[in-house]
């Protein structure tokens, strides 16, 4: 399995702000959905398909506008575990121009102990098989 996970998003009324382009607040949302979508389809394959990530840490970079009716490709993939933190890349490209660039670090909370969970070094490596 490939670590990348990519959807296609046309932009609508309801992601447009009073500045007539995608609000800011909007590429947020979409960077939380495509986390958890890509988790929906790898964490069958790991020691822990129960279990909750949790946001710790977002940078957002926005490098051009995106308006109504435009077609945006989204890219998202996790980065080699730094500890108990899990990087993760959110890119956003529209006309193949990186509009948008997220990274985030996310922490693993046990289920039902609702700990941190450390992942073993390798895990990534474990799901893209």
């Amino acid at each position: 399995m490939n670590l990348v996970y990519e959807k296609k998003i046309v932009v609508t009324e309801k992601h447009i702000d009073q500045n007539n382009h995608v609000n800011n607040v909007q590429y947020v949302h979409w960077v939380e959905k495509m986390a958890a979508e890509h988790w929906e389809l790898v964490k069958h394959k790991t020691d822990c398909p129960e279990d909750i990530w949790m946001l710790l840490d977002h940078h957002i970079q926005y490098k051009k506008q995106v308006y109504l009716n435009d077609s945006i490709t989204v890219k998202t993939y996790p980065k080699s575990p730094e500890g108990i933190r899990q990087p993760r890349k959110v890119e956003f490209y529209c006309d193949d121009q990186l509009v948008v660039d997220s990274l985030t670090l996310w922490i693993l909370i046990d289920k039902e102990t609702k700990k941190v969970k450390r992942l073993h070094e390798n895990w990534l490596e474990d799901i893209s098989k």
